[in-house]
C-alpha cells in the first residue's frame, strides 16, 4: 500500500519582466522546506525575489488533525515565548502603529500605554482560552477612544498589526524547524482570529451604543416640554416628524403633563412643513391621550398642507382646539386657566411724576 506523504499545495502567481503573469498550482514535499513558503503565505506583503517575481497566495499542508491536548501544549509554548519577549514585541508593535499612521488622535505615550494593556490581555486570552476579560477591556478602551474620533478601521488595523508582529516573531524563533513552526502557527491562528473578532465586535457595539445615546439626546433636545406658568405647558416642534420622533414626543408630553399637573398644553407646529397621515393620526392620538390625563391641548401653527392632511384622514376637528399662531394659543390657554390681561398703569404713574417735577 503506498504511503501518503504530506505535501505543500501552493498557488503561485508569477510575473515576468514584460509584465505578463501566469498562475499555477504546485505540490511541494513538506520536508523540502520551500524557502519558508508557509511563512510567505501567512504574512502580508512578504515576497520572494527570483528571475520570476513570485508571490505565494495560499498554502495548505495536508496532515492528520491534532488533539485538543496537543493544541493546548502548543499554545502554552507560544504564550511562554510571547511573555519572554514582551518588551521588544510591544515596542515593535507600537512602532508599527506609528508608522501606519493610525490612532493619530492619540499621543505616542497613550498609544504605548494602550498597546501594553492590549498586549497583556491578548496573551492572557491565548493562555486561558477565555475572552471575557478581553471583551471588558475592549469596551472600556472603546469608551475612551471613540469620543476622540478613532474609527473602526483603525482598531481592526492595530489588532492585525499585532497579529503580524507576533507571527513574525514565531517565524524567527522556529524557522529552523519548519514542521514545528507549522504546528505552532496552526494552533495560534484560530485563537488570533477569535481575538481580532472579539476586539472588533466590542468596538463596533460600543460605537453603536454611543450613537444611539446621542440620537436619543438629540431627539429629547428637539422636543422640549416647557412650563410657561403654573398648569400651562408649551411643546414647540421644529423639523421633520417621523414615527419614532412622534412616539417620543407623545411620551415626553404625557410625562410632562403628569409631573407638572398641567391643565392646558399648547403644541406649536409652525416649524413643521408637512406630515404624513400616520404622523397626523399620531398627533390626534396625542391630543386624546392628553385629554385622558385632564389636559386640554391647543394646536397652533397649522400649515395649509397639514390642515389638508387632517381633513383627508377624517379627523374629527371638533375634538381638536386649533389657533392660528403661538401668541393666540397662549392667550387662549390663559383664558382657559382663568387668567385676565390687565393693562399696566406704570406709564401713567411715570407721566404724573414728570408733571409734578
Amino acid at each position: 500500500m503506498p504511503t501518503c506523504r504530506p505535501e505543500w499545495h501552493v498557488d503561485v502567481l508569477a510575473r515576468s519582466g514584460d509584465g505578463q503573469s501566469s498562475e499555477e498550482s504546485l505540490a511541494i514535499p513538506a520536508h523540502s522546506n520551500p524557502s519558508g513558503a508557509w511563512w510567505i503565505a501567512k504574512v502580508p506583503d512578504f515576497k520572494v525575489t527570483t528571475p520570476w517575481e513570485t508571490q505565494l497566495k495560499s498554502l495548505i499542508q495536508t496532515e492528520p488533525a491534532r488533539s485538543p491536548a496537543a493544541t493546548t501544549a502548543l499554545l502554552r509554548e507560544l504564550v511562554e515565548h510571547l511573555r519572554q519577549h514582551r518588551t521588544e514585541l510591544r515596542e515593535e508593535w507600537a512602532r508599527r502603529i506609528t508608522e501606519a499612521k493610525v490612532l493619530t488622535a492619540m499621543s505616542d505615550a497613550e498609544i504605548f500605554a494602550e498597546a501594553t494593556s492590549v498586549y497583556d490581555n491578548y496573551v492572557a486570552a491565548l493562555e486561558t482560552g477565555t475572552f471575557e476579560a478581553l471583551q471588558t477591556y475592549s469596551r472600556n478602551l472603546s469608551e475612551r477612544i471613540i469620543p476622540r474620533g478613532v474609527e473602526t478601521h483603525e482598531v481592526v488595523g492595530i489588532v492585525l498589526l499585532l497579529r503580524d508582529v507576533l507571527a513574525r516573531s514565531l517565524f524567527a524563533k522556529y524557522q529552523s524547524d519548519f514542521q514545528l513552526l507549522n504546528r505552532i502557527l496552526d494552533a495560534y491562528e484560530p485563537a488570533a482570529n477569535r481575538i481580532a473578532n472579539t476586539v472588533a465586535v466590542g468596538f463596533v457595539q460600543e460605537r453603536e451604543r454611543i450613537i444611539r445615546e446621542q440620537q436619543e439626546a438629540i431627539r429629547e433636545l428637539s422636543t422640549p416640554v416647557l412650563q410657561v406658568r403654573e398648569r400651562l405647558l408649551i411643546l414647540p416642534i421644529i423639523g421633520v416628524i417621523d414615527p419614532q420622533r412622534a412616539r417620543q414626543l407623545t411620551e415626553q408630553l404625557l410625562r410632562g403633563i403628569r409631573a407638572n399637573r398641567a391643565r392646558v398644553v399648547v403644541i406649536d407646529i409652525t416649524g413643521v412643513a408637512a406630515m404624513d397621515s400616520h404622523v397626523a393620526n399620531h398627533l390626534v392620538q396625542t391630543v386624546e391621550a392628553s385629554r385622558l390625563l385632564g389636559a386640554t391641548v391647543i394646536v397652533t401653527g397649522l400649515s395649509p398642507e397639514i390642515a389638508q392632511t387632517l381633513v383627508k384622514i377624517g379627523v374629527d376637528l371638533g375634538k381638536m382646539n386649533t389657533v392660528g399662531d403661538l401668541q393666540g394659543g397662549i392667550e387662549e390657554a390663559e383664558r382657559l386657566l382663568g387668567y385676565k390681561v390687565v393693562p399696566s398703569e406704570a406709564p401713567a404713574l411715570i407721566s404724573g411724576i414728570r408733571d409734578e417735577t
